[in-house]
């Protein structure tokens, strides 16, 4: 199973606004193996979600479920259409957050994050 956890720019903590975010550990798992060294991968503004026009190969396609700190509406529509499961959480460690997911455990509430509430507003106009 392939998955993303959106990062802030020094791969250490979990990054709110995931339709933003540029750095993405990416961790390809296996069953009843160790948690497999991440893919660093940097995005750039043309493939950020939030402007992604979905015209060509992406570097998150094929993940099939993404972690982030807050994510708005039209970014979880947007992931859904490519087949992706967004899991928000307050957990601020990605391998803390991954190992909680792979064990079937939940994760943490979302911490507050503004921009959320700003994305609630540009998602009605969203062409996803």
């Amino acid at each position: 199973m392939k998955v993303a956890i959106a990062t802030h720019k020094d791969w250490t903590q979990v990054s709110g606004h995931a339709g933003q975010t540029r750095e993405w550990l990416l961790f390809d798992c296996r069953p009843d193996a160790p948690l497999p060294e991440p893919q660093r991968i940097a995005l750039s503004k043309e493939q950020l979600p939030h402007h992604f026009k979905d015209d060509g190969p992406h570097p998150l396609h094929g993940v099939q479920v993404l972690i982030a700190g807050s994510a708005g509406d039209g970014f979880l529509r947007h992931m859904k259409t490519w087949g992706a499961e967004v899991l928000l959480t307050g957990e601020t460690d990605p391998r803390a957050a991954l190992q909680k997911v792979l064990a079937g455990e939940a994760l943490p509430d979302t911490r507050f994050d503004v921009t959320t509430a700003l994305c609630k507003v540009r998602d009605l106009f969203s062409r996803h």
